[in-house]
């Protein structure tokens, strides 16, 4: 079986696994990020054609009907950013704040805790899960923070 070098959590150690589990690692990790995508891409969409569930949606939030194609261009510039392996960490990082405001918009107005206020933790879980199994920067930089 043909092994590869992967850096483990500390960088003066340095391990040998399986090809066959590092590609199913980058797969998982494609897959978590496939799925976080779409949802976005679909949610950037309706928000950018002014479709009535989108304006009816930001409007109960407390925000302005005109607001909406401003919020769809903020997560067309993280998701953009996202989608772009050089810049996947800036576009992260950036949607991370986006879920955040999504997150107090739903806690001010008291929605239900699962389905609401903690579903776009959901969506960035699954983006920076899909970020950290496909990039080796993201986990050397975890594991660097960890340093004992």
């Amino acid at each position: 079986m043909t092994a590869i070098t992967v850096e483990t959590a500390s960088p003066a150690r340095v391990s040998s696994i399986p090809a066959a589990a590092a590609n199913r690692t980058r797969w998982l990790g494609r897959i978590l990020t496939g799925i976080a995508i779409v949802f976005l891409a679909m949610d950037t969409v309706i928000k950018l054609v002014g479709a009535s569930v989108a304006v009816d949606g930001t409007v109960q939030l407390g925000y302005g009907a005109h607001q909406v194609i401003t919020i769809g261009m903020l997560e067309l510039l993280g998701l953009l950013l996202y989608l772009v392996p050089r810049t996947a960490t800036l576009g992260v990082v950036i949607l991370t704040g986006y879920l955040g405001g999504a997150i107090a918009s739903n806690l001010r107005l008291e929605l239900p805790l699962f389905s609401h206020v903690l579903f776009p933790t959901y969506v960035a879980a699954l983006l920076w899960g899909g970020l950290y199994l496909r990039d080796a920067r993201v986990r050397r930089f975890f594991a660097s923070s960890h340093k004992e």
